[in-house]
């Protein structure tokens, strides 16, 4: 477990994030980072909720016509 104390940031507040763990989910400086509200409390991720969505959509699309693919595969 990793504890990350706040500091002010400006008018903000904010986090450092050691290198370590930024390391391990492949992240940089400049990159976003997302907030998804859970039961459990907060998860912070690189990974867009909304782009999930879409590719979950996609894999479903691609399932459904998956004969229509092959077919312009060839």
């Amino acid at each position: 477990m990793t504890s990350l104390k706040l500091t002010k940031v400006g008018t903000s507040t904010g986090t450092i994030i050691p290198k370590e763990m930024l390391a391990r989910m492949r992240v940089k400086k400049g990159d976003t980072l997302f907030a998804i509200e859970t039961k459990e409390g907060y998860l912070i991720t690189p990974y867009d909720p909304a782009i999930a969505d879409q590719l979950d959509a996609g894999r479903e699309f691609m399932k459904d016509y998956r004969e229509t693919f092959k077919a312009l595969a060839k």
